[in-house]
């Protein structure tokens, strides 16, 4: 084979994988609100997690989160220290970047994401080599299921 054929074949191969690819949603593109307490250091450390995957964050300081927590149906046993909402899901706690990339990319029918509680490790949660692992939470009427594990 020679080199036009070669390079030609591949660019015929390869062109279906860029259309795929820039098909998918960007970050930068999506607007994510977080509802969180004005004394929590964590919450803003996710948020810096979540600005440099490339996200816009609109950030609301609230002194009763447990009553946005409410509104959006967040259950007990998923709840951590901030809620946030981004194209009609509701993302709860120290959700990584990559798993709400994940979310956006394949549309499971869910009310949301939750990483119970605050697991070391997680985005917010350094501290520095310690880690612990922990799974991010997908939730629908239905019940629940881990989306991922870290």
């Amino acid at each position: 084979m020679n080199r036009r054929l070669f390079i030609g074949t591949m660019a015929a191969a390869l062109a279906p994988a860029s259309s795929v690819l820039s098909a998918l949603p960007t970050p930068g593109n999506t607007t994510i609100a977080v509802v969180r307490s004005p004394d929590c250091g964590c919450c803003g450390a996710w948020i810096d997690h979540l600005r440099e995957a490339g996200f816009t964050v609109e950030e609301t300081l609230s002194d009763d989160v447990d009553a946005f927590k409410d509104e959006n149906a967040v259950p007990q046993a998923l709840r951590s220290c901030h809620t946030a909402l981004v194209e009609g899901y509701v993302i709860e706690g120290h959700v990584p970047a990559e798993a709400i990339q994940k979310l956006l990319a394949e549309r499971p029918q869910a009310i949301g994401l939750a990483v119970p509680g605050m697991p070391i490790g997680s985005p917010g949660m350094e501290m520095g080599d310690q880690t612990e692992p922990f799974d991010v939470i997908l939730w629908n009427a239905s019940g629940t299921d881990v989306f991922a594990r870290f």
